[in-house]
């Protein structure tokens, strides 16, 4: 049986400025853009690369949900932004005005740095160590 994570939810205020960041800044590609006016929204998704989980940009509809908009996960990192060249990455984030919270330090599972989205949702930039890589 294969299984594997499809979409994760991520809660905006405004898609295009979710796009803006997420396609513009962080380099993410649009898999869809798509109106359902039944429901009078979008639904965007965006992926880091082909073939991996892919982000639904869900722009919130009610108070409760803008609440959580950049707080999805109480404080904690959020998601994990797995990279093949972390320093390169690392720069071109940086030089876009991507801010880091804790800066690159290596670990035994590899090299981290924490940044924040527009929203202030927590992210890792890893690049996993030559032994975890193959996973």
């Amino acid at each position: 049986m294969t299984r594997r994570l499809m979409h994760v939810s991520l809660v905006v205020d405004d898609y295009d400025r979710a796009l803006d960041f997420y396609v513009g800044t962080l380099g993410f590609e649009l898999v869809e853009d798509s109106y359902i006016p039944e429901q009078d929204k979008r639904w965007v998704l965006v992926s880091p690369s082909p073939g991996s989980c892919q982000i639904l940009l869900a722009r919130a509809a009610n108070d409760h949900q803008s609440s959580r908009i950049g707080n999805q996960t109480g404080g904690r990192v959020f998601l994990f932004l797995r990279t093949d060249d972390f320093w390169r990455d690392y720069h071109a984030y940086r030089k876009r005005g991507v801010v880091f919270v804790r800066e690159p330090q290596d670990a035994p599972y590899g090299i981290v740095a924490v940044f924040k989205d527009l929203y202030g949702n927590l992210w890792d930039l890893i690049q996993p160590s030559q032994d975890l890589m193959a996973t």
